[in-house]
């Protein structure tokens, strides 16, 4: 009897072991996903930011504490690595071994485009895309945009040289562009009255808030204007522009790419100010 009950205690002993070790496997498991989360998080984060993807920082989380390392060039850079892990989900404390080296040298720059330079060529290759697609005066374009360090090539066939023109300007006036490969083959079937005229009589009603979101976009992916300080309202395909801009110049190619948008048929500026 007295064995009997010595081996049921110690069996129950031996599954209740098992059970507690299983429970903090897990328990285990699921940290070590979680960190592995956060350290691709800061990571990423790093690899897109201009100011420090060239670096090589390293990063480790445990326990909701991330501790960097690496060298960059300025104060602010470490301060900006700092910033970004502390914003990561989770990440509670940031454990900042950045050294600041006034004289470093980021590593040599590799052959290929890293992750950083691969997503702002795709960004830079969506918004010509875009703007090209918005264009009230682009409807004889068939074209192809790829973008590699910043370089656009534009590929493909224009009705007249006046699209042709237009499609480099969009282009050339994109946040980030660095360069213009203009390969656009004219067709020259189409004079550029006979396109305009064309493209006044298509009468594209576009809904007023789908106009006031591409005007909105139109500038946010501008390296010339600055649409954080421009408000924009539309209404029965009226555009109005409030706001302030640094010059004349920005305040006329605001007025213009506002313009270009389909659907617009006249944009009121009064209220768009230096």
């Amino acid at each position: 009897m007295y064995t009997k009950s010595r081996n049921l205690l110690l069996a129950s002993g031996i599954a209740l072991a098992l059970a507690t070790t299983g429970a903090f496997a897990a328990d285990t498991a699921s940290q070590d996903i979680t960190e592995a989360r956060q350290e691709t998080q800061i990571w990423t984060a790093y690899a897109l930011n201009p100011y420090l993807r060239a670096n090589d920082l390293k990063v480790s989380v445990d326990n909701g504490k991330a501790t960097l390392s690496g060298v960059v060039e300025e104060g602010v850079n470490k301060d900006l690595a700092k910033q970004i892990a502390m914003g990561v989900n989770g990440v509670k404390e940031v454990d900042n071994n950045i050294v600041v080296k006034a004289d470093y040298s980021p590593p040599a720059k590799s052959t290929n485009r890293s992750f950083g330079e691969t997503v702002d060529d795709a960004n830079i290759t969506a918004a010509v895309k875009s703007k090209l697609l918005w264009s009230k005066y682009a409807d004889g374009l068939t074209t192809d945009v790829d973008t590699k360090y910043g370089k656009v090539t534009l590929t493909g066939t224009a009705d007249t040289a006046s699209e042709k023109e237009l499609a480099q300007a969009l282009a050339k006036g994109t946040k980030g562009v660095v360069a213009v490969d203009n390969k656009l083959v004219i067709k020259g079937n189409k004079t550029a009255a006979a396109n305009n005229a064309k493209t006044a009589e298509s009468g594209h009603v576009m809904a007023d808030t789908w106009i006031t979101t591409k005007v909105k976009s139109t500038y946010g992916y501008s390296s010339n204007v600055d649409g954080s300080d421009i408000s924009v309202n539309t209404a029965n395909g009226v555009v109005t522009l409030m706001g302030k801009v640094d010059n004349g110049a920005e305040r006329e190619l605001a007025i213009e790419l506002a313009k270009n948008i389909k659907g617009v048929k006249s944009v009121n500026s009064k209220s768009l100010t230096l």
